[in-house]
């Protein structure tokens, strides 16, 4: 990148869609929101060139990073982390952080402990132990985990219209609004609309929003999935406290959990029970402002 104008430039790669932000001082140089298709954080390379484009894409002519912070999407381990940082400073002149996209929630709630719980596309919750070590539960992806996440919650929505049919009951609204979303006829046929998805975060949980309205029209099926998935986002901050991380506050950010009052009502009654000390704090500003809080930091 040629020599200009230095500005600090914080990333959040989130599941769905990802938001640069550059500031000079106070005074936002940038702004710039796309859909973070062909973000492939387990290809290092790949990786830090997407971001590079990403960056020469959104930054005005003669600007450049003086300091990067990137919080990315399934960025699951630090050694995954310091292979993309290595791999960005073939492209970045500057000094580079990169963590997960949950680590950025803290920094912009304006705390320095506590436990980051992001629910979106997927979920993740991230804590420190009082030494600093990162700690990381859940984030397993739409297939195995991501539980309390959009496609996390179609699954589990899925399986108990299954559970129903191989009872023998009625198609309730719930089942109804899936075989909608999916274009298929009948339950059994749920099963292959899932399995046949290239891409099970996004495919799945685009319908998240069918769970959710299946519930308001009187589904006690997706009542329950919604309150089940509440108590397993709970129960990740739950086990962050039991491997020594700091729970006292939790920031909750992420499209479906703070979209959603039911969901984010079922983990905070949930949160409450299993862990009455935790205070469940709604991220209010876009996590894109922790990223630039550790820009600033590096620099």
């Amino acid at each position: 990148m040629q020599d200009s104008t230095p500005v600090l430039v914080g990333i959040d790669v989130g599941g769905t869609k990802t938001h640069l932000r550059a500031v000079a001082g106070d005074t936002p140089v940038a702004d710039h929101v796309r859909v973070s298709d062909g973000w492939r954080p387990h290809e290092p390379v790949a990786a830090a060139d997407w971001l590079a484009r990403l960056i020469a894409d959104a930054l005005p002519a003669g600007h450049r990073p003086s300091a990067l912070a990137v919080g990315g999407h399934a960025c699951e381990t630090p050694r995954q982390c310091a292979r993309i940082r290595a791999a960005l400073r073939r492209h970045v002149d500057a000094p580079v952080l990169v963590v997960g996209d949950a680590e950025l929630l803290l920094p912009a709630a304006g705390l320095e402990k506590g436990v980051g719980l992001v629910a979106g596309t997927g979920s993740v919750a991230v804590g420190r132990r009082a030494d600093g070590t990162p700690v990381q539960v859940g984030g397993w992806g739409a297939v195995l985990g991501d539980e309390g996440g959009a496609a996390g919650l179609v699954r589990e929505a899925a399986r108990a219209c299954w559970a129903a049919h191989d009872r023998g009951e009625v198609p309730d609204a719930l089942a109804a609004a899936l075989l909608d979303a999916f274009g298929v006829p009948e339950v059994p046929a749920l099963g292959a609309a899932l399995e046949g998805a290239a891409d099970p975060s996004a495919a799945w949980g685009r319908h998240a929003p069918a769970v959710f309205a299946a519930a308001g029209a009187g589904s006690a099926l997706a009542r329950d999935v919604i309150a089940a998935q509440g108590r397993a986002l709970a129960s990740l901050v739950a086990l962050l406290a039991r491997r020594g991380a700091a729970a006292d506050d939790v920031v909750v950010a992420g499209g479906t959990v703070l979209a959603q009052p039911a969901l984010y009502d079922a983990f905070a009654a949930a949160l409450a029970e299993s862990l009455p000390s935790a205070r469940p704090r709604p991220l209010r500003v876009p996590p894109v402002e922790g990223a630039v809080a550790l820009a600033r930091a590096l620099g």
